[in-house]
């Protein structure tokens, strides 16, 4: 059936019936908050998930890689189903599938129906995530305004991640781990409602003469579900083979057989998108400098940055011996170092460029982590979280803002979500699998000691080799990054 149109009878619709752009970009930030917020928020609930519903290692080990590797798998997909279909329909059914997963989750009685719920909570983060990006973008003119904006987003979801651990750790010790996916359903229902009244649709913004946030391609236009399922399926295998290191070794079987089936899968997909007509991912967008070079970029830093709060947490509970709520307190300076370095980093390109902000950024990040990479058993506070851990997250605060500006600089309006997409795919598809190696490497290095030493040492080698990675990446985002800035 056609949409209705505006007849002689209906009120006319005026820019000042429009809600400001304000309404706008807080809706997307807390839909993206709540995004990265469940990518963390789990690590401290985990032990009392494995008592409760009698999960093995390798299953709480899933219970995070459930989430990341849907949300990292499925996101080309959500970006490129915002493009057709519309950036506005695409987050409120993203948020919806999210809020009901997040409760079946919250009411699993069984480990497999924790597992499924996650994969479906990280699906519907998937759909909803470069929405929240390109609903911004749109509503947001070109220029110093959209900057601030993206430095926003790039906060709150960068808070996100960090709040993680205090708000889990305060639902976990007031409440019980349920609670760490069941706060997503009140707060999910609350934004998706604001955001039915809040976002127009682009009939009613055409009609004011206001920003167009809907952008739907041609008919005739189809996703890419092949393509998805092969990305997904590719990245899965290669999270479980890397996992299998730790008990299985680097040469057995049961490691290299997921490792090489992981491996093919996505040399498939690569293959699939230069051959068919509507590619999940136009292998072309990737031929833009900027946005190449962002997503490599991105994704190594992702790889080595992601893990800080996984080892910071196990470090606090099981050397340190705090509970989940202090463990989580403990933390609160680098979430606040994280949102200061994203609202910094707008100042900070104009003064030195977008890419020298980002090498920057990195560096103070990797200085952390050498930092960090000194950890000892029975280590203070100040020295041994605190310090460290501000300069880890002030300078993941500072790169994350010009990376994500550069990655949808030079993108064509038809693919703004697909760009958006991309960006976030680098970022969590890095942050697994460097967690997944970053575990297999501490593992290694404590061996069968349980005691508060060996559980350091593995942790201190963890922190060490994340360092490495983020110098490296600052060498190639000083190679490989435009000089140019990213958003005039």
């Amino acid at each position: 059936m056609a949409p209705m149109l505006p007849t002689v009878e209906d009120p006319p619709v005026t820019r000042r019936s429009l809600p400001p752009a304000w309404v706008v970009i807080t809706l997307a930030c807390a839909g993206q908050f709540l995004v990265v917020l469940d990518v963390s928020v789990v690590n401290v609930a985990l032990p009392s998930m494995r008592a409760d519903l009698g999960l093995t290692a390798p299953g709480l080990q899933w219970v995070v890689n459930a989430y990341a590797i849907a949300f990292a798998g499925f996101m080309l997909l959500g970006g490129r189903a915002g493009d057709l279909y519309g950036r506005r329909r695409m987050f409120l059914l993203g948020l919806a599938l999210f809020t009901v997963a997040s409760l079946g989750g919250g009411l699993a009685r069984e480990g497999w129906e924790l597992l499924v719920a996650r994969a479906v909570q990280g699906l519907g983060a998937a759909v909803l995530a470069p929405s929240t990006l390109t609903l911004l973008t749109a509503a947001v003119p070109e220029g110093a305004a959209r900057a601030r904006a993206i430095a926003t987003w790039t906060a709150v979801g960068a808070g996100g991640g960090a709040a993680g651990g205090l708000v889990g750790g305060l639902l976990v010790d007031g409440l019980s781990w349920r609670w760490v996916l069941l706060i997503n359903v009140p707060v999910g229902v609350l934004v998706l409602v604001g955001s039915m009244l809040g976002i127009p649709s682009a009939r009613t913004r055409q009609a004011a003469g206001g920003a167009i946030l809907e952008s739907r391609a041609a008919a005739g236009r189809r996703l890419d579900l092949p393509g998805a399922v092969l990305v997904t399926s590719g990245l899965a295998a290669l999270a479980y083979g890397i996992g299998q290191t730790e008990a299985e070794g680097w040469t057995a079987a049961a490691t290299l057989v997921p490792l090489c089936a992981g491996l093919a899968l996505i040399g498939l997909f690569l293959a699939v998108e230069a051959r068919t007509k509507a590619p999940l991912m136009p292998l072309g967008l990737l031929r833009l400098r900027s946005v190449s070079s962002a997503n490599a970029a991105m994704f190594v830093a992702g790889s080595a940055m992601f893990c800080m709060w996984f080892f910071m947490t196990l470090y606090a509970q099981n050397v340190l011996g705090y509970s989940p709520l202090d463990a989580g307190l403990a933390l609160v300076p680098s979430s606040l170092a994280v949102v200061f370095g994203s609202k910094l980093a707008p100042s900070a390109m104009r003064a030195a460029g977008a890419r020298n902000t980002a090498v920057l950024g990195t560096l103070v990040a990797a200085a952390g982590f050498g930092w960090q990479s000194t950890m000892a058993a029975h280590g203070a506070y100040l020295t041994t979280i605190m310090i460290p851990g501000i300069l880890m997250m002030l300078g993941a605060g500072l790169a994350a803002t010009p990376l994500a500006a550069f990655a949808t600089s030079e993108a064509a309006p038809a693919d703004a979500g697909l760009a958006s997409g991309l960006i976030n795919t680098s970022r969590t598809m890095g942050g697994s699998l460097g967690l997944a190696i970053m575990s297999t490497v501490a593992a290694t290095r404590t061996g069968a000691s349980t005691s508060a030493q060996a559980l350091t040492e593995g942790y201190a080698q963890a922190f060490r080799l994340s360092g490495c990675l983020l110098l490296a990446g600052a060498v190639l985002m000083l190679a490989w990054l435009p000089r140019r800035a990213a958003a005039r």
